[in-house]
Order: C-alpha cells, then sequence, then structure tokens
C-alpha cells in the first residue's frame, strides 16, 4: 500500500466521519495537491472498490477503503496523542510529525503504544481514535493478542450494498452480543450488505439465506474481514480473491 493512497484514504475518512461525502476540492486543499490529480487518484481508487465516487457528489470510503483508512487513522491519532501528552508538542505541530510516522509504524508497535497511552479514545483535536480490530475481549488481553498485518478487517457498518466478507468475532456488551449471535451473525459466517442508508442509517443484510435489517450502531459490533488487495507492479491494484 504506497503512501500517497494511504493519504487519501485517511483523508477521505477524516471527512466521511463528519457525515459528509468529500468533494474534489477540499481533498486538493487538505493534500496540497491539483485537482485534475485528486481526480485521477479518486478514479483509480474507485475502480480498486476502495471509493465510491461521483464527480458531482463526492466520494466516500467502501468497506474495504474503511478498513485500510481506520487502520492508518488509529495509528496518527495514537502519535498525536504522544506527541502532545507525552513530548509536549503544540497541537498546530503534532498533525504533520504523525503524518511522517503513522506509515511505518506496526500494527504490535501501535497496540504498544495504545497501552502506554493508557487507551485513549480521542486526539489532542477531540477526534475520535476507530477502534482497536484485535480479536480480544478486553484491552487488558492486547499483549497476548497476534498480529496479522495483511489480515483486512473493519465493522459490518462500514460496509456498502454489494460488498460481502466473513465475520471474524463479535464485541460490544453481553446483551447487544447476545442478540448479534441470535440474528445468526457469529464467527466464519459470510454476510452480504443488499441495501444501506447513508451514513448513519440502517443495513439490510443477507445472511445465513435470510435477510435482516439492522441499527448502524447494532453493525458497528460486528467486525468483518474482508480479502486483501494485491500489488502489481505497472498494473495497478489487483483485487483480492
Amino acid at each position: 500500500m504506497s503512501r500517497s493512497v494511504e493519504e487519501y484514504l485517511k483523508t477521505i475518512y477524516s471527512i466521511n466521519e463528519e457525515g459528509r461525502p468529500a468533494k474534489t476540492t477540499e481533498l486538493a486543499r487538505r493534500l496540497k495537491v491539483s485537482p485534475p490529480s485528486v481526480t485521477q487518484m479518486l478514479k483509480r481508487l474507485a475502480d480498486e472498490g476502495l471509493v465510491e465516487y461521483s464527480p458531482y457528489r463526492g466520494v466516500i470510503l467502501t468497506g474495504r477503503g474503511a478498513a485500510i483508512a481506520q487502520r492508518v487513522v488509529r495509528k496518527h491519532r495514537l502519535l498525536e496523542r504522544f506527541l502532545h501528552d507525552f513530548l509536549g508538542l503544540d497541537k498546530e505541530k503534532v498533525h504533520e510529525e504523525a503524518c511522517r510516522l503513522e506509515h511505518g509504524l506496526s500494527d504490535e508497535a501501535a497496540a504498544a503504544l495504545c497501552r502506554a497511552l493508557k487507551r485513549p479514545t480521542t486526539c489532542p483535536d477531540d477526534k475520535p481514535i476507530p477502534p482497536c480490530t484485535l480479536e480480544v475481549e478486553s484491552c487488558d488481553e492486547c499483549e497476548t493478542a497476534s498480529f496479522e498485518e495483511s489480515r483486512l478487517l473493519t465493522q459490518l457498518s462500514n460496509l456498502k450494498p454489494g460488498e460481502e466478507g466473513v465475520v471474524a468475532f463479535v464485541k460490544g456488551g453481553r446483551r447487544a452480543r447476545q442478540r448479534l449471535l441470535d440474528m445468526g451473525l457469529t464467527k466464519g459466517v459470510r454476510i452480504k450488505v443488499v441495501n444501506a442508508a447513508p451514513f448513519r442509517g440502517p443495513l439490510e443484510i443477507e445472511v445465513r439465506g435470510s435477510t435482516l435489517a439492522l441499527g448502524r450502531g447494532l453493525a458497528g459490533n460486528v467486525y468483518v474481514e474482508l480479502p486483501p488487495h494485491r500489488w502489481r507492479r505497472g498494473r495497478g491494484w489487483r483485487r483480492g480473491s
């Protein structure tokens, strides 16, 4: 995954989390590149299934794009917290410094950083730090977790119509977990999103041959594994099977 692609996905994520599509002009301004360059990259990302792009309506991340973006954004905001709280850097400086460091930080190092920071939930600008995607019952167990850098995980709530994956695990409170298990959303089950209202609206999913409606909040407790992308030199992105 190239640094430029990660920067695009991270920036789109930060706009989408405000409940709106990312526009070409705003991406150009934030990334400090020309609008034609943004358009070219967005078309490339759309071809690879990482974003849904419409020239007049803007761009939103697909589930696959969100899975990659969340990993980068989580590292970025943890680093911002460290640079601000431990090193005393001003808020105006931590973003740029975190941008330099995030791409080389492993998932295992990010988890260790999270523990050292006492598991913060927001960055210095009070933006939420994306949830951990480790398959653990509690934060206390993350020291013994196994790390697979190639594993692509995101919440079911991030998937778009037509996307599918396999349930990796379910988190949340006891009642929420039991409700999801009763709906058939157990580990290893393949699910597909049939329909989805924009951003915070409900989902319609297909699981075990049945169609179910699921609130976005409840769907956020279901972590889905998606097939990874693979890079072929000179040919662009190739979708995982």
